[in-house]
C-alpha cells in the first residue's frame, strides 16, 4: 500500500530520532510473515530490551487486535485505524490521555509509526469494489522489521533467567544446609556461636526477598560457602571433643550409683518430698480462619524451607517450628505462642514474620507481643496475611 506521509499531525515536531526510526521500520522486513501474537508473547519477555511497558504491550496488544488475519505479511495493509474510543475500550477501559502517552512510547521504540491523515484522522480509503486503498492509523510492519531484534532480545532474556534461577536455587540450598546444621548444633548441646551463625543467615534471608541480580547472589553463595566451612568445623571441633571427654569418662565408675534414689526415698519416709513442677498450660486448639492456600500466597517465603509443597496444616506447623530459629524466636516463645493460640495460628504468625522479616526488628519480642494479644482475645491472623496479599506490601 503507498505511503504518502511520515511527518506527524499537528504540534508534534519532527525530531532527528523519529527519522531515525522512520527509516528503521520503513527498511526491509526481517521476516516476510509471522503470526501476530507469536511475535507479541515474545515481545512480552524482550520488552525491557526495547523500552516498553507492560501497560504499552497492552496498548500494542489491542492495536493487533484490528488487524483481521492472525499473521503479519509483508505484502500486505498492515494500517490500523481504530477510534480512540474503540481503542480504549479493547485496552480494558484505558483513558484517552493514557492511551496517547502509551501510543508515543510505541512510536519512539520503533514498534509502530504513525500515518496520519490531513486532518489528523484516523479512517480507510476505499475503492470501487469495496477494497482499501488507503489508510490513515498506526503501521504495524515496524514488527516485521524488528522481529529478528525481538527474537534474539528474548532469547538473551531466558537464557538469563535461567541464569538467574541457578544461581538462587543454589543460594537457597546452601541457606538451607546451614540453618539445618545449626539447629542440629543447638539440638546436640555443642558449644559453638550459633547465634552468630544464625544472624548471618538471617542477614542473607533479608537481602534474598529482593529481586536480585546474577552477580549478587553469586556473592551470597560464596558468603554461604564460607559460612558453611565455619558451622562444620565448629561441628567437627566439638565432636573431636566430645569422643575425647567420652574416653576419659570410660574409666570414672560410680560406687554408689542408687544414692540420689535412696535420699529420695528417705525424704518421702519423712514427708519432705520437693514439690513437683507445675504442668504446662494445655496448647489451645484453634483452626485459623483463613485457608491455607491463602496463606502460603501471602507468606512465599517460607516455602523454600520445606523438601516438599506445603498440603496441610501440620507440615506448616513443622516449617514454622524449623525456621523459628533463624530469626531469633526462642523455644520459649514459640511454645508460649502455640499454647496461646494454637500451634496452626502460631505457625501462620511465624509466617507473616518472616515474611517481614526485613522490618521487624525482634521478631521474637514481636511474637511475644502477639501471644499476649491472644491470651487477652485480641489477636486473630487474618488482619496480617490480607495486608501482605496487598501489592505495596510484596513490594517492600
Amino acid at each position: 500500500m503507498e505511503r504518502l506521509t511520515t511527518t506527524p499531525f499537528g504540534q508534534r515536531p519532527v525530531t532527528a530520532s523519529l527519522i531515525e526510526s522512520i527509516q528503521a521500520a520503513t527498511g526491509p522486513a526481517s521476516v516476510l510473515h509471522l503470526n501476530k501474537w507469536e511475535l507479541f508473547r515474545t515481545l512480552c519477555v524482550a520488552r525491557t530490551a526495547f523500552n516498553v511497558t507492560d501497560r504499552d504491550l497492552t496498548v500494542l496488544n489491542a492495536l493487533l487486535s484490528f488487524h483481521q488475519d492472525a499473521n503479519l505479511s509483508d505484502n500486505d495493509n498492515l494500517i490500523v485505524f481504530p477510534s480512540n474510543v474503540a481503542l480504549a475500550e479493547r485496552a480494558h477501559g484505558m483513558a484517552e490521555s493514557t492511551l496517547r502517552r502509551h501510543l508515543a512510547a510505541l512510536v519512539n521504540a520503533g514498534l509502530i509509526l504513525r500515518h496520519d491523515s490531513p486532518n489528523g484522522k484516523r479512517y480507510a480509503a476505499r475503492g470501487e469494489g469495496g477494497q482499501v486503498v488507503r489508510a490513515f492509523g498506526f503501521d504495524l510492519r515496524p514488527l516485521l522489521v524488528h522481529a529478528g531484534e525481538i527474537n534474539h532480545a528474548a532469547t538473551e532474556v531466558r537464557a538469563a533467567e535461567e541464569r538467574r534461577k541457578r544461581a538462587r536455587e543454589a543460594v537457597t540450598l546452601l541457606k538451607r544446609d546451614a540453618l539445618k546444621l545449626v539447629q542440629y548444633g543447638r539440638e546436640s548441646a555443642a558449644q559453638g556461636p550459633w547465634e552468630g551463625f544464625e544472624s548471618a543467615l538471617l542477614t542473607i534471608h533479608k537481602q534474598m526477598r529482593r529481586n536480585l541480580p546474577v552477580e549478587t547472589l553469586g556473592d551470597l553463595k560464596e558468603q554461604l560457602k564460607n559460612l558453611l566451612d565455619k558451622i562444620r568445623d565448629t561441628l567437627s571441633k566439638t565432636k573431636e571433643m566430645s569422643g575425647s571427654d567420652g574416653n576419659n569418662e570410660r574409666h570414672y565408675h560410680n560406687s554408689n550409683k542408687d544414692s540420689y534414689e535412696s535420699e529420695l526415698c528417705q525424704e518421702k519416709a519423712k514427708g519432705d518430698v520437693p514439690p513437683e513442677p507445675e504442668p504446662a498450660a494445655p496448647i489451645k486448639r484453634a483452626e485459623p480462619n483463613i485457608p491455607l492456600a491463602l496463606v502460603l500466597k501471602a507468606c512465599p517465603d517460607i516455602e523454600p524451607y520445606s523438601q516438599y509443597p506445603v498440603r496441610h496444616w501440620h507440615e506448616l506447623v513443622a516449617l514454622a517450628a524449623f525456621v523459628r530459629g533463624m530469626m531469633g524466636i526462642s523455644e520459649d516463645a514459640w511454645q508460649q505462642a502455640q499454647r496461646a493460640m494454637g500451634p496452626e495460628v502460631a505457625a501462620v504468625t511465624v509466617a507473616g514474620i518472616l515474611q517481614r522479616v526485613g522490618d521487624i526488628k525482634s521478631p521474637g519480642g514481636y511474637l511475644r507481643a502477639l501471644t499476649r494479644k491472644a491470651e487477652a482475645g485480641a489477636f486473630s491472623p487474618g488482619p496480617m496475611i490480607m495486608a501482605l496479599l496487598r501489592p505495596d506490601a510484596q513490594a517492600a
